[in-house]
């Protein structure tokens, strides 16, 4: 891939997007409900994908969890401590192995991973994997670790809540007692004692069914009795934890998606991260983070390439559509990560986050235009689509552990409708789509194959149109919203309507802008780049421009260019 490519990120669950079983069973077991399989990505699936616009792909549920089923040669783990028949895979038990629900072969799925690496860097893609760097399984057990390398606390001294060399936090002289049974499944009890600190920071054994549970917090040398920090001689965890990604990023991969970075400290990703890129330089670290006033700290000082913008972008979206926040308020989303918006990684939906048409988001998935374009389109930034959503995939299933939550099971064996018809039995076509999902999948290719295809949304500057438009009384400031990506050889005018009513919008282009992007000024004719209408108007510096937008409706016209006389 041209590493001046946008990054155009796919998120997916193999357990789950190739799943053909059509009479899923909610809390069903792996032989009830099948899993997907890693085999199934396909040269054809991974076509189907770049034909899509995406460009990379993220494995989510790749290394061994925490699970309800017993695998030959692996015995299920207590059921009492595991969230959904599946369990979650955020509760690792094993950093150095696959999820053996996901392989064809289990006794060489490793083997079936790589092989997966290698087929989807063929397709001309690249492949990331979740990196989990605080907390593990409750019982942690590798038995798939190189020579010499001991399991997580094996050798933690458990008289003490925390120790420099111990690898967690124990509650000395109490068992693990939470707010709810230990004993309601399976023939035997869950016990722990001394009790582990959950992977949330709850430094308690009497924790709730709220907290992650079926994890526990690694020790990074932090004591939160004092707020102290050990950090020298160089932490066990860290060690560990270096060895685990050299060790994944030895096996091809491009890069990690980090789970909740900022609970890790600061200290071990400046040591770290240097280190793997000393071996692997092209290797990407994206960060999961929830703080905007830590965004610059976990880029300059820790070393991530990339960070969620979800506390900024998404959350600004989310209340223009939901609760009545001003179309305006993007223009502060820019400005708050201002010089380092480019390293932000924009989505619509993830697997923490509601699907983008269920009840709790947008109700429609046909209302996504404005902001897939606003998310995909403000910068040169990552953007990130989640399995099925390109299909309008509502979250409509009560799947089992988390019940109807408005999100998409990362705790079950499941399957969905829409993936499955896409699917096809490894066709990878939409022949079994509905209308309507042909017509969304093909919205959000035109979209997103744009962000590569335009140099000016790839690589291009951006310009804000919203500080000349606010007293513009033929442009809704409260539900548009218009931007100017260009280069030198290129420049695009943006505008988008959150409004569900169509609008004959006028847009000001002030005199910055034309000097700025070299704009040309008078009578203009294009191809809308969405719809492919052609649209006429007139463009001169501080003058209106007018254009006729549907309702939750974009469009992207080029503006002509000054032709140099050199």
């Amino acid at each position: 891939m041209d590493a001046k490519e946008k990054l155009i990120i796919y998120q997916t669950f193999p357990r789950i997007m190739t799943n053909d079983c059509d009479t899923p069973i909610p809390n069903g077991t792996l032989a009830q409900n099948g899993s997907g399989k890693l085999n199934d990505i396909t040269p054809r699936l991974l076509k189907s994908l770049s034909d899509l616009g995406v460009n990379c792909i993220w494995l989510t549920g790749v290394i061994e969890n925490a699970t309800k089923t017993a695998f030959p040669g692996i015995p299920a783990d207590n059921p009492n401590v595991v969230k959904g028949e599946a369990g979650s895979p955020y509760a690792i038990k094993d950093y150095y192995d696959v999820a053996p629900a996901i392989a064809v072969d289990i006794e060489n799925r490793m083997a079936e991973f790589e092989s997966t690496v290698k087929r989807i860097h063929d397709g001309g893609l690249k492949v990331i994997i979740d990196f989990v760097p605080n907390h593990t399984a409750r019982v942690y057990h590798s038995d798939s670790a190189p020579a010499g390398i001991k399991d997580f606390g094996a050798g933690d001294d458990i008289t003490k809540f925390f120790s420099p060399s111990n690898n967690y936090y124990y509650i000395t002289n109490q068992q693990f007692a939470p707010s709810f049974g230990l004993v309601t499944e399976g023939s035997f009890p869950y016990l722990e004692f001394p009790a582990k600190a959950t992977g949330n920071d709850c430094y308690s054994a009497f924790c709730g069914r709220n907290d992650w549970y079926e994890t526990v917090k690694l020790n990074y040398g932090y004591d939160p009795g004092d707020r102290s920090c050990h950090f020298s001689p160089i932490p066990d965890t860290w060690l560990k934890m270096l060895h685990i990604m050299r060790f994944w990023a030895s096996k091809g991969i491009d890069g990690f998606r980090c789970d909740m970075v900022f609970m890790v400290p600061q200290e071990f990703w400046h040591w770290a991260i240097p280190q793997v890129k000393n071996d692997y330089p092209e290797l990407i670290f994206i960060g999961e983070i929830y703080d905007v006033n830590l965004y610059r700290t976990f880029l300059d000082y820790c070393g991530f390439d990339y960070l969620y913008d979800k506390v900024n972008l998404y959350d600004t979206l989310v209340g223009i559509e939901r609760h009545n926040m001003s179309a305006a308020k993007l223009t502060e989303c820019w400005q708050r990560i201002d010089g380092i918006g480019d390293s932000m990684l924009n989505f619509l939906e993830n697997h923490d986050e509601v699907r983008f048409g269920s009840k709790e988001f947008a109700s429609n998935p046909a209302k996504v235009l404005p902001f897939l374009v606003t998310g995909a389109m403000m910068s040169k930034g990552p953007f990130m689509i989640y399995y099925g959503q390109e299909l309008g995939e509502m979250a409509r299933d009560n799947e089992g552990f988390a019940g109807d939550n408005n999100r998409s099971t990362i705790f079950d064996y499941w399957s969905y409708s829409t993936l499955r018809r896409w699917w096809n039995h490894g066709k990878c076509n939409v022949l079994r789509l509905t209308a309507h999902e042909r017509w969304l999948r093909g919205l959000y290719a035109r979209v997103l194959r744009l962000c590569n295809e335009r140099e000016a949304i790839r690589r291009g500057a951006f310009f804000d149109l919203m500080y000349v438009n606010l007293r513009n009384n033929r442009f809704n400031p409260h539900r548009q919203y218009a931007f100017i990506r260009y280069t030198d050889r290129e420049a695009l005018l943006i505008v988008v309507n959150f409004g569900e009513m169509a609008a004959q919008t006028d847009v000001i282009i002030p005199e910055l802008a034309f000097d700025m992007a070299g704009l040309a000024e008078g009578k203009q004719s294009a191809t809308d780049l969405v719809w492919g209408k052609k649209i006429s108007w007139t463009t001169g510096r501080n003058d209106i421009s007018s254009f006729e937008i549907g309702g939750y409706d974009a469009i992207i016209v080029p503006l002509k260019k000054i032709v140099s006389k050199t």
